[in-house]
């Protein structure tokens, strides 16, 4: 269970003031200057020592990451990133930063772009989020007008500029690539690697692409310590996490706990249990609609986080947990989801614009159960040559659920289909 004073994001449900005045008073903006004086190397050095791994889903070594950007700075600027375009269906703790916490991101981005060498961050924002980006414009503002960035930051003498871009609602966007694209005024499309956003990214410029979430704790990291950070979750899966439970519990909700909590003690702790009770649940998506579902019998015991995720072949992803009791028709519940990834698909990829429309269509005639038994193993053996054979991950996201359906509840599959086939033959006789 975190303690209160291990609370990074204390104002995650708007009851306090999200401008200066009441970020200031909740220890924002403390001492940054003498943070900032740590350097780059310091900085790059505490980050990697916490095992902060990125909040976006992918769950990389955020200082790391951080490494790969060119030592020395040439003619060409680094860039800070910075991903708010939060697309993932289930998935809603960015949102929370963006309009309740936004000085915590900026003086993350701050912080950040002196580890990287950075003297700029572009923060793209998901387009649906207006009133959020309206909060973090304000901020922006205030945080100008406070000398707290510009052209001496926090007095420290480093030059650093914050701006903020609306995308227009493409899911695609979410892809660190596609989103440098899009920031360049391009069509949102993935880019072949290499070469890696640290050597051509943003402008043909270095650049390193990071959630909002990952950002966002960078200050208390390296105010209270690496070893703090370290300290909380479990080994490789360390630190604080903002968990969006929602789907059929009694309070849905965004709450932020130690990474590895047990699943079953997030849901009945934070969100009220599930509705009917716990032996009423039927399975759970723990991390955003891109994963594979999980029984209830898994559900049971599992941790959330990265690697206990990754034993029962399903991931933390950005820990979205959608929650789904009895009354769900699961096979219909990732037909919806096969229908979205088809939808934003951009069509670069051949596997991704033709199979992502086959997998959504086999899907949709699985509900009704009209196919063959023997069309499940090929709607798997699809998804496989799918999964891993485009240029970004949406294939991958676009497949998970589909598998995750079929090793779990392939049952249900076959029960509809032989179903179907019985009242067909009745209707013959």
């Amino acid at each position: 269970m975190l303690r209160d004073q291990d609370r990074i994001f204390t104002n995650i449900y708007g009851f306090a003031d999200a401008g200066l005045k009441g970020a200031r008073a909740r220890g924002d903006w403390d001492g940054t200057k003498a943070l900032i004086a740590k350097g780059r190397e310091q900085i790059v050095e505490e980050v990697k020592a916490s095992e902060l791994r990125g909040r976006g889903g992918a769950g990389f070594s955020t200082g790391m990451k951080w490494s790969f950007m060119p030592k020395e700075v040439g003619p060409r600027p680094h860039y800070l990133v910075i991903n708010a375009d939060e697309g993932e269906p289930g998935t809603c703790k960015d949102r929370e930063i963006l309009r309740h916490e936004p000085h915590k991101l900026i003086e993350g981005a701050l912080l950040s772009a002196v580890g990287i060498g950075a003297h700029a961050a572009y923060c793209y924002v998901r387009g649906e989020f207006y009133r959020e980006t309206e909060v973090l414009e304000r901020a922006v503002d205030e945080a100008y007008d406070a000398g707290l960035i510009g052209a001496d930051a926090c007095g420290s003498g480093w030059a650093f500029d914050f701006y903020v871009h609306r995308g227009a609602g493409a899911y695609i966007c979410g892809e660190e690539s596609a989103l440098i694209e899009s920031l360049e005024g391009r069509k949102g499309q993935p880019r072949l690697k290499p070469p890696f956003p640290a050597n051509v990214g943003l402008y043909g410029c270095p650049s390193t692409v990071n959630n909002v979430e990952s950002i966002a704790v960078v200050p208390e990291i390296l105010r209270r310590g690496a070893a703090w950070f370290a300290g909380l979750g479990r080994p490789r899966n360390t630190g604080v996490k903002l968990f969006n439970i929602s789907g059929h519990v009694e309070q849905p909700c965004t709450v932020e706990e130690e990474m590895g909590i047990p699943l079953r003690e997030l849901i009945e702790k934070h969100a009220g249990g599930v509705r009917g009770g716990w032996d009423n649940l039927q399975a759970v998506i723990p991390g955003g609609s891109s994963v594979p579902v999980l029984p209830k019998s898994i559900c049971d015991s599992v941790r959330m986080d990265f690697d206990s995720l990754h034993e029962v072949k399903s991931g933390l992803g950005t820990a979205a947990v959608i929650v789904m009791d009895r009354s769900t028709d699961v096979v219909r519940a990732i037909a919806r989801l096969s229908k979205f990834y088809k939808h934003e698909s951009c069509g670069q990829c051949t596997p991704c614009r033709e199979g992502t429309g086959w997998m959504w269509r086999m899907m949709e005639r699985m509900v009704e159960g009209r196919a063959g038994v023997e069309e499940i193993d090929l709607l798997d053996e699809v998804t496989r040559q799918v999964e891993g054979h485009t240029i970004c991950a949406l294939g991958d996201a676009a497949a998970w659920p589909i598998q995750g359906l079929i090793r779990h509840f392939r049952p249900e599959l076959e029960r509809r289909i032989v179903e179907r086939q019985v009242a067909g033959e009745g209707k013959a006789a």
